[in-house]
């Protein structure tokens, strides 16, 4: 299903994801005057942080709700799909992308794109969702899916690859893969929880189902997650696993 997203929800329940991001912007180290795409700019938290580095910095995002939220924040952004990039070849000295590219679906046609856009010696810097990422909640997601006849809503929604196999789509596509680490991340939730996480994060899944059967959902996986993934004092960590890279043209 396409995940769907609302910026006020995505700013309370997933702040946690540009907080998280100063690895990936350490691997890009942006320079004044560079000229970087930032492929999946959501609301835009991040592609303000680039801008302030000096580089010129243009975001694109499939949803036009995250569009006009980083507008609002300045962001010279547009509705673009990576799969199709409205740019000239060879126009940007680097693209960045952080906890987007897992949502993408296809990744030839994307990767083809990215390594048009990129000039010589350009270099594609991205963090996503390595293998493994959310197992346990997906498992259960599923799971309370199933109790209601509604098991196949989560095939498909993400794309958590191996560095062994995203190193080969990158290598196809014609990059040198520099640099690449696979970290696991257990991440803790704010207030809302597990979920908070389930409607913001399955926000695409969850309005596919009849409204009566959403909460339904939502409270079977929770009750099913508790005792992995809650503490004693009813705090979520989530079982996050990124894979961050560093390729060139």
């Amino acid at each position: 299903m396409p995940q769907t997203w609302d910026p006020e929800t995505y700013g309370r329940n997933g702040a946690f994801v540009p907080q998280l991001a100063g690895a990936v912007l350490e691997w890009l180290n942006a320079q004044p005057g560079e000229r970087i795409l930032d492929l999946g700019c959501g609301d835009g938290q991040l592609t303000v942080r680039l801008a302030a580095t000096g580089a010129e910095v243009t975001g694109v995002d499939l949803s036009p709700q995250m569009v006009t939220a980083a507008r609002a924040r300045g962001v010279a952004a547009q509705v673009a799909n990576a799969e199709a990039l409205p740019f000239a070849d060879a126009t940007f000295d680097a693209v960045f992308s952080n906890a987007a590219l897992h949502w993408m679906r296809d990744h030839e046609a994307m990767l083809a794109q990215v390594h048009r856009v990129l000039k010589p010696g350009g270099r594609f810097v991205a963090e996503m969702g390595g293998h493994g990422n959310i197992a346990a909640v997906r498992v259960a997601f599923i799971a309370a899916l199933a109790r209601h006849g509604q098991s196949s809503r989560e095939d498909g929604v993400n794309y958590y690859p191996t560095p062994e196999a995203y190193t080969r789509r990158l290598e196809q596509a014609g990059f040198r893969v520099e640099r690449m680490v696979f970290v696991p991340r257990p991440t803790p939730l704010g207030e809302g929880g597990m979920a908070a996480w389930l409607r913001t994060f399955r926000k695409g899944v969850l309005d596919t189902l009849p409204e009566a059967m959403r909460q339904a959902v939502i409270e079977d996986t929770t009750e099913l997650l508790s005792t992995a993934l809650r503490d004693e004092e009813g705090h979520w960590t989530t079982d996050y696993v990124r894979l961050r890279f560093v390729a060139v043209k």
